[in-house]
């Protein structure tokens, strides 16, 4: 029997990201008490090319971007504008880039024509060369998502220490890509008041998940993930993806995305989801 439980208001505080650090950053193991929870929470390859850490990227050309999606923030689905629009969609997302794979997955998914919104921590932007992989993800067309500067748990920092966390990568990507993230994912799922007050201070919509299990033992090949990413009963409409900058997870990606519109769903695109102004 697989371990993934039902989301609960509970699980907002206990399901997350893999925690990352320096060294190993991508395979350091969460909390011993998320791993029962998949699902959602209140959470190398070849270097790109390389670009001065000042130069704006160019943004990518952006064609109709009518919001068609809201989240919801009862369970952090996708949740349709008007009845023109098909429920059936589900929303991509990766957390932890640009670690070593980000680059890769973006490639893939350009190649198969859907998007994902890639959340970034910026203690994978220290160097030159990790700034240039976020540049790349870009101008490839992809959302950039904030994930925090270091992983923190929100919960055990200041007021202060969170807008640094939050606030201080919003000027990183900014700095980098030229464009603010529209997105906040809190590590682990755990918001606070005080990151609330700061996502909605910087115009960003707050997201956690639906289901992921990319951190599990079990499901660290690209055919265990594959089958439980598209095979999962939490799979529903406006599910809300959740995956990593993971070796297995790059691997399974493709297969993910083929199964899951083998069984009628459209990957929306997350420049359709609607965003304060």
């Amino acid at each position: 029997m697989r371990k993934a439980l039902c989301m609960t208001a509970a699980a907002f505080f206990l399901a997350g990201c893999t925690a990352s650090g320096t060294g190993g950053k991508n395979e350091e193991k969460p909390p011993e008490e998320e791993k029962a929870v998949h699902e959602a929470g209140e959470e190398k390859p070849e270097p790109a090319a390389d670009l001065e850490s000042d130069e704006k990227a160019e943004q990518p050309a952006i064609l109709d971007k009518t919001p068609k999606y809201k989240i919801d923030p009862e369970n952090w689905s996708l949740k349709p504008l008007s009845p023109d629009v098909s429920p059936k969609a589900v929303l991509l997302t990766i957390d932890d880039a640009p670690d070593q794979h980000s680059v890769e997955m973006a490639q893939t998914l350009k190649k198969m024509g859907v998007k994902a919104i890639f959340f970034v921590n910026g203690h994978f932007l220290d160097t030159e060369e990790e700034k240039a992989r976020l540049k790349e993800i870009y101008q490839l067309g992809f959302p950039i998502g904030n994930h925090t500067m270091t992983h923190s748990n929100l919960k055990d920092l200041t007021p202060s220490e969170q807008k640094s966390e939050i606030s201080g990568l919003n000027d990183l990507v900014e700095q980098i890509t030229g464009e603010r993230p529209r997105f906040f994912r809190a590590p682990f799922g755990s918001n606070t008041d005080e990151s609330r007050k700061i996502a909605e201070e910087e115009k960003m919509v707050l997201m956690n998940w639906t289901y992921g299990y990319d951190w599990e033992s079990d499901y660290q090949t690209k055919e265990a993930l594959t089958e439980i990413m598209i095979n999962t009963p939490y799979l529903t409409d406006g599910a809300n993806l959740l995956m990593h900058d993971r070796k297995w997870t790059s691997e399974a990606l493709s297969a993910i995305v083929t199964g899951l519109k083998q069984k009628g769903y459209e990957m929306a695109d997350p420049d359709t989801i609607e965003t304060p102004l």
